[in-house]
């Protein structure tokens, strides 16, 4: 390997330390609902995010709230000399993007049918610390 592949690789690997991130797929909600509850964190500081989902009554803040204590378990096993209180840790990105959708039909008046779209998500999480993120 040559020497400016190897800083550039060093380089890389040095920025993917700063930031964690975790996914959650085919979660059984629809992206809709959980985008409701996406908009509120993002940009948030990771304590103040968990405070938000802690004591939201939507079902899919429950769910964040997992995904966002695993995006910090991620993060603490990149980073084990680090403190996490230290590094003042953001919700840099979230991402909720539709999943697969499961097609069920529900009879219908005079021998019609209506399709019913049962709508899943995927959603991604990307934690950075404070002062690597660009406004």
């Amino acid at each position: 390997m040559g020497v400016r592949k190897k800083q550039m690789a060093e380089r890389i690997k040095a920025e993917k330390k700063k930031v964690a991130f975790a996914k959650l797929n085919n979660c059984p909600t629809s992206p809709r609902k959980m985008r409701l509850v996406a908009d509120l964190i993002r940009g948030e500081k990771v304590e103040k995010a968990l405070a938000i989902l802690r004591f939201n009554s939507k079902e899919a803040s429950r769910k964040l709230e997992k995904l966002l204590l695993s995006a910090l378990a991620n993060w603490q096993a990149k980073n084990e000399d680090a403190n996490v209180e230290d590094a003042e840790l953001v919700v840099a990105e979230i991402r909720v993007d539709g999943g697969t959708m499961l097609k069920r039909l529900r009879p219908a008046p005079q021998g019609r049918a209506h399709r019913i779209r049962k709508r899943s998500n995927h959603v991604t999480l990307v934690l950075g610390s404070n002062n690597n993120i660009v406004s």
